[in-house]
């Protein structure tokens, strides 16, 4: 193999094989604002490197106007006292008042300058914006004939306050008394039926306007991460998730009308996501040598040692490269970022477990579980969807990702790790105890278990990997390792003892799960080493 790594078997399984390739999509949903408690109307457009939030704005699309933010309007009242609209909001609940329905055909709609979802600031000059609802009502019972209103429209209107996009309108309820949060049409929309006349040709300096959606925020792909937690916690967040980016303060919470549209999205962006990660890796690896290619790197969530601690829950950037599995608090960019990890292990020394907390009888369901096309109810347990790092002297790291998906990935891309990781070293070493004396143990590929004298070298016993038939240890230092003798058939005990238990353990299971593993050509590529056979 060349150090372009030109001829190393596909290093991991990718998003797509299990997802489908990059998708671009779009559609409504609702941002959530975690400060006011409202959400708004947001269309989303996503392709492949980025994320586009669009929100709703009033645009002059043609004529002269002086405020681009602000529009005044006047409106002649109709013989049967109606303007047309409906108005909700109002200073006593802390929220604006919005017009929040407009009748077709009526004054408010013949202006052509008036929207649902613009809040009004002024009404004859006088401003409305610390009012109560029912002063706001007043106001424009009173106005006379002749109403100048000045309005400004929301682009993060809460959506209670006004009607869901595309919605037909609901009927006015006029034995309903006046509410902020319901329409209030008493007075102001007279009867349905009466139409007014068509109003005077306006003047071609006339300022028209149209809704439009506007780009508001646009996230790259390559610096976001997505989930359905709510920050630090391990609280799933109903309908929605959040789209986090790279050194930006915002919260980008996202909210659907169902959990199948809500994971959907969720699914369809992450794939664009490890997309994006996946050409990355390529790139890197073009550069680096067959010994140092990163077979995978991603965001996970750590949850911390033991239930009390569980609310300071972290998001941490793991990546599998080369010979060791990092831990890092942002993504490292640069080369010297590489040697900023906030902590390294080595690949044989650790212990990869994925949490199995559901069974399932029906292996179709297991199936769309695995892929992440549906959701269990015990998916929706905390520990659902984690994986634990187990290392040394007993210490373990434990992490949650978002979707089924890039839990096998995960997997799949460890068990290619450690699989290349063993390939290249071939042999481990370490010092051990027993009865006093000092010996090394020795881990082979090839030949399997050699203990020898720690002095002199001279080796004292061998065995095959096949030949291990069981162990037991003490949770400390001692371990009791089980052989068969090949030629007596009979079983021999060695007891040894370590600094390092669970290093050497984990250490031999990696040995042993190599030596399974290349014997799958599936596993192993066109990569054979001498004595890849079961007998070592």
């Amino acid at each position: 193999m060349n150090e372009t790594g030109e001829h190393q078997p596909e290093l991991i399984e990718r998003a797509d094989s299990l997802k489908g390739s990059t998708s671009t999509k779009s559609g409504i949903a609702l941002m959530y604002n975690e400060e006011t408690n409202n959400t708004y109307d947001v269309c989303l457009k996503l392709t492949k490197a980025v994320l586009t939030i669009q929100k709703m704005d009033v645009v002059c699309t043609s004529g002269s106007e002086p405020q681009v933010n602000h529009r005044t309007v006047v409106l002649r009242r109709q013989a049967s006292g109606s303007l047309g609209l409906s108005i909700k909001g109002g200073a006593e609940h802390k929220v604006p008042v919005v017009i929040s329905k407009i009748f077709k055909d009526q004054v408010a709609d013949q202006t052509g300058k008036l929207f649902v979802g613009d809040a009004v600031l002024q009404v004859n000059g006088t401003s409305v914006e610390p009012c109560t609802h029912e002063e706001v009502v007043h106001l424009l019972r009173t106005a006379g004939d002749e109403v100048t209103i000045t309005v400004r429209y929301l682009r993060e209107v809460p959506s209670f306050l006004k009607l869901p996009l595309g919605s037909p309108g609901l009927s006015t309820d006029h034995s309903r008394v006046s509410c902020p949060l319901y329409d209030m049409g008493l007075h102001l929309n007279g009867n349905g039926n009466c139409i007014a006349s068509s109003p005077p040709s306006p003047s071609a300096n006339e300022p028209k306007y149209e809704k439009r959606w506007l780009d508001a925020i646009s996230i790259p792909l390559m610096k976001a991460r997505v989930s359905r937690y709510k920050a630090g916690t391990d609280k799933l967040r109903s309908n929605c998730f959040e789209v986090y980016v790279l050194d930006d303060d915002r919260t980008n919470i996202l909210q659907f009308c169902s959990a199948a549209e809500s994971t959907d999205w969720l699914q369809v962006i992450s794939t664009n996501i490890n997309e994006l990660k996946h050409e990355n890796i390529q790139l890197i690896n073009k550069y680096c040598s067959s010994d140092d290619q990163i077979i995978h790197m991603g965001w996970a969530c750590e949850s911390p040692e033991g239930s009390a601690a569980r609310r300071t829950l972290t998001f941490k950037f793991l990546a599998l490269r080369g010979p060791y599995f990092h831990i890092f608090r942002r993504p490292p960019i640069s080369a010297a970022d590489w040697g900023q990890a906030e902590t390294t292990y080595n690949l044989y020394e650790v212990l990869f477990k994925v949490h199995k907390l559901w069974l399932v009888e029906d292996c179709w369901l297991q199936a769309r579980l695995y892929l992440g096309l549906e959701q269990s109810s015990e998916q929706q347990d905390s520990e659902s969807l984690c994986f634990s790092i187990l290392v040394g002297h007993g210490q373990s790291h434990t992490f949650r990702v978002e979707l089924a998906t890039d839990l096998a990935i995960w997997e799949k891309s460890f068990q290619r790790a450690v699989f290349l990781e063993v390939q290249r070293i071939q042999s481990k070493s370490y010092m051990c105890s027993s009865q006093g004396n000092v010996f090394c143990f020795t881990i082979d590929f090839g030949s399997g278990f050699t203990c020898s004298d720690g002095s002199s070298k001279a080796v004292l016993w061998q065995y095959k990997f096949s030949q291990l038939k069981g162990s037991s240890d003490d949770g400390k230092t001692r371990v009791k390792l089980i052989f068969k003798n090949a030629e007596s058939k009979q079983i021999e005990m060695k007891e040894l003892e370590f600094a390092n238990l669970t290093a050497v353990l984990h250490c031999i299971h990696s040995f042993i799960s190599a030596k399974v593993a290349s014997m799958d050509p599936l596993t192993s590529g066109c990569q054979m080493f001498p004595g890849n056979n079961m007998d070592g």
